[in-house]
């Protein structure tokens, strides 16, 4: 997929996922069409409720389609409960619609677990690329940085998370705009003896590799927030893991800002004085500024949304689509791996 020909990227948005329904959604798509002029969309879920809210939102009426579909995959779904209904779920079409080649990528708040298994089913792994992995973006001191697994393979192999390395370097060379990304594999230390005998294999594979980034070793958990690695790899189980912690952190220090605000009157007053700068925190800790998770190593590109993102983070999902459509992501990390094949570190051990 050539970046220089899609100047019309088509999104297929799964309308009644997340917990605000088809409103929020239709909001969001709305806001994303506003900021991206020559997108458009297929909208799924059922056409009455879609209809009702188009007319709120004529500019985005004008460059989408509406399919209907009673069905909807629900938060407590099983994910091999979901895939029996891929073809009439909300969830299942928008997947069918990147497989067919009418949408380019499909974005979704529901059940994370359901849009894996049929993405996987659908679009299958990319050439090269033995498991997908899901990538997002985690707030740091400095810029965002990309974190992959975040929980879709619990268990990795070394030439897991090298692929894992190779396709978190391309979403950041998109996403984040760097021609060479700093990547570090997530350890329990910074020396090299430490660490599993996968981590140790995919980190001698990586630091003779000839790829478009900069590889910096190992990272530590309590250094990601640091911003000094642009990419963090590790497994699903690690990752999430971390995601949930740093999540469950920002809402920690928040929640402890206002409380000591609040203890005195002379809190109170500082609080007026640095209003302004806990604005721009909580701004900064925001999920919704953040949101967008990727499925990354599929043959067609799917957006995971929080399903308690607002129309604001829903539209940012969106926007992480758009870039990946119209920066050819896929041809980025196929042409990436195929590299590494080819000159793959003669001392490197075969994982």
């Amino acid at each position: 997929m050539n970046a220089k020909l899609i100047t019309a990227p088509v999104v297929a948005l799964d309308v009644m996922s997340g917990d605000g329904g088809p409103a929020v959604a239709i909001a969001a798509a709305d806001i994303a069409a506003e900021r991206y002029p020559r997108l458009s969309f297929l909208l799924f879920g059922k056409e009455a409720v879609i209809a009702a809210e188009l007319a709120k939102h004529p500019r985005l009426a004008a460059r989408s389609k509406v399919f209907h579909t009673d069905d909807v995959v629900l938060m407590t779904d099983k994910p091999s409960q979901a895939l029996r209904r891929s073809r009439t779920s909300s969830m299942g079409m928008a997947i069918g619609a990147v497989k067919s080649g009418e949408a380019h990528a499909a974005v979704s708040a529901g059940n994370t677990g359901a849009l894996m298994a049929m993405a996987l089913f659908a679009l299958r792994t990319m050439p090269g690329i033995d498991r997908p992995a899901l990538a997002a973006l985690l707030p740091t001191l400095k810029n965002d940085s990309v974190v992959l697994d975040l929980g879709a393979n619990t268990e990795c192999d070394a030439d897991n998370l090298v692929q894992f390395a190779v396709m978190g370097a391309a979403f950041a060379r998109t996403v984040l705009g760097l021609e060479r990304p700093r990547v570090a594999l997530l350890n329990i230390g910074e020396e090299e003896m430490k660490g599993t005998e996968e981590i140790k294999e995919a980190a001698a594979m990586l630091r003779g590799a000839d790829l478009p980034m900069q590889f910096e070793g190992f990272v530590e958990g309590d250094k990601i927030g640091q911003g000094d690695v642009d990419v963090v790899v590790t497994d699903g189980f690690s990752g999430n893991i971390a995601l949930k912690t740093a999540e469950g952190t920002s809402r920690l220090v928040i929640g402890l800002l206002a409380n000591a605000f609040r203890s005195s009157w002379l809190t109170q007053l500082g609080y007026l004085l640095s209003r302004g700068a806990l604005r721009a925190l909580r701004a900064h800790l925001d999920p919704n500024a953040h949101n967008g998770a990727v499925f990354l190593g599929l043959n067609g590109l799917v957006v995971k949304s929080h399903g308690s993102a607002n129309e604001r983070g829903i539209a940012n999902a969106i926007g992480v689509a758009h870039d990946l459509i119209v920066d050819s992501v896929g041809t980025r990390i196929s042409h990436d791996m195929a590299s590494f094949k080819a000159h793959r570190p003669a001392d490197a051990p075969a994982a």
